[in-house]
């Protein structure tokens, strides 16, 4: 058996799920962003570049950790399909209300989503390497996301309305992974 594709003691359970729900959760991601550069050529064009830019990221996570559970001999989540219909029904309605709306959903997700990858880094450190990296590979292109566009954010509507909704269903879909 090749040894880069054997799964040995420090590929742990919770190392594997772990990865398994951030793979659908990259392909929510992927989802969120393709509802709303669909939208956004009329409701905020300006903004079409860059989304299609963090797409391309979100493309690239989900690939990271669809080869690493693929070295692991594990399967995709259950979640994944509901993630994708998820994010695109998400981005698709956030997107129908303009670039402010598109920033609050992504702030939101992102703000949930790096807290819960810098828990996995601490909890996987000791006891799943690999894991650890492939979720490090992937941090900085998410905090871009956040920083980037809680810049065009000044409080108001959209980000008191959408930020808890969106936020709270971030963590529900994640809990809801890591229970499938």
């Amino acid at each position: 058996m090749n040894d880069a594709l054997a799964v040995g003691p420090a590929d742990t359970d919770l190392g594997a799920r772990i990865l398994k729900v951030n793979h659908a959760g990259e392909n929510g991601a992927v989802h969120i962003y393709a509802g709303q550069i669909l939208v956004a050529r009329l409701t905020a064009p300006a903004l079409v570049g860059e989304l299609r830019e963090f797409r391309s990221h979100e493309e690239r996570h989900r690939a990271i950790f669809a080869a690493e559970l693929q070295r692991r001999g594990r399967p995709r989540c259950r979640s994944y399909a509901l993630c994708a219909l998820g994010g695109y029904v998400l981005g698709f309605v956030t997107g129908l209300f303009g670039r402010t709306a598109i920033a609050a959903t992504t702030v939101a997700v992102e703000r949930v989503v790096l807290g819960h990858l810098k828990t996995q880094i601490e909890q996987l450190q000791a006891s799943d390497p690999a894991a650890v990296q492939a979720i490090e590979a992937i941090v900085a292109d998410e905090q871009q996301h956040h920083d980037e566009l809680v810049a065009q954010l000044n409080g108001g509507f959209w980000i008191s309305l959408l930020e808890p909704v969106v936020a709270a269903s971030t963590e529900t879909v994640i809990w809801l992974g890591m229970k499938l």
